[in-house]
């Protein structure tokens, strides 16, 4: 019996220190989740190898009773799908949540291996996870490019071409563009303009604010 607590105890360590992470990155799914899906899994595992033995005594005779320990375990990947998508969403034609839904598909496979006695290779794994997330995180954050939407408003079309020739300039790509014509409370013509655009991350902020620096007349109202 203290091999198994054992084990479900590594697996809800390893698991919580990814979902820490998560936590820290403010994701839906955090240390919660995550030390819950290890430790389900870990115990799935035990229950899987071990659950069944008194079956087994009683029906020891019959050859057509057997124990298939990766039955119970099979599931497990399966049903650690549908927590997996509920951690994805499709926003402004943007996917979010991928990650976290993989960390929590990885989380599950760690609990496994500790369900399995398997702790040198859960650790691997941990460390690989936060490695993964973290350093490639610190990677991304200044060679990687991001996607993210920007609403503006303009009295002219010429304001609204300035915009454009400046993210040209800084070579800041255009995913989508859609404007709106209105009609201020003074009778002047006003536009609303949407941009879904990608840059490099470590420029950013400097250049959004070089853009809203050189072109008068015009009004942010969104930057996500």
């Amino acid at each position: 019996m203290t091999d198994y607590i054992m084990r479900i105890l590594v697996a809800a360590l390893l698991g919580g220190l990814i979902g820490l992470e998560r936590e820290y990155r403010a994701k839906d799914a955090g240390f919660r989740t995550h030390f819950l899906v290890a430790l389900g899994s870990a115990l799935f595992m035990v229950l899987s190898q071990y659950g069944f033995g008194e079956v087994l005594t009683h029906y020891a005779d019959n050859p057509n009773v057997r124990l298939d320990v990766s039955r119970v375990a099979a599931q497990i990947v399966t049903g650690i799908g549908f927590i997996g998508a509920g951690t994805i969403i499709f926003q402004k034609r943007t996917v979010h949540g991928l990650t976290t839904a993989a960390g929590v598909w990885v989380v599950a496979a760690i609990g496994m291996a500790c369900g399995s006695s398997m702790y040198v290779l859960a650790c691997v794994a941990t460390a690989l996870v936060l490695l993964g997330l973290e350093g490639m995180n610190m990677f991304l954050r200044q060679f990687g490019e991001i996607n993210f939407s920007v609403r503006f408003t303009a009295p002219s079309l010429q304001h609204i071409d300035q915009v454009r020739q400046h993210l040209a300039q800084y070579k800041i790509g255009i995913n989508s563009y859609r404007m709106e014509e209105r009609v201020d409370t003074e009778g002047h013509p006003l536009y609303t303009v949407n941009l879904d655009l990608h840059v490099r991350r470590n420029r950013l902020r400097q250049q959004m604010l070089d853009i809203l620096a050189s072109v008068e007349g015009i009004t942010i109202e969104v930057v996500e």
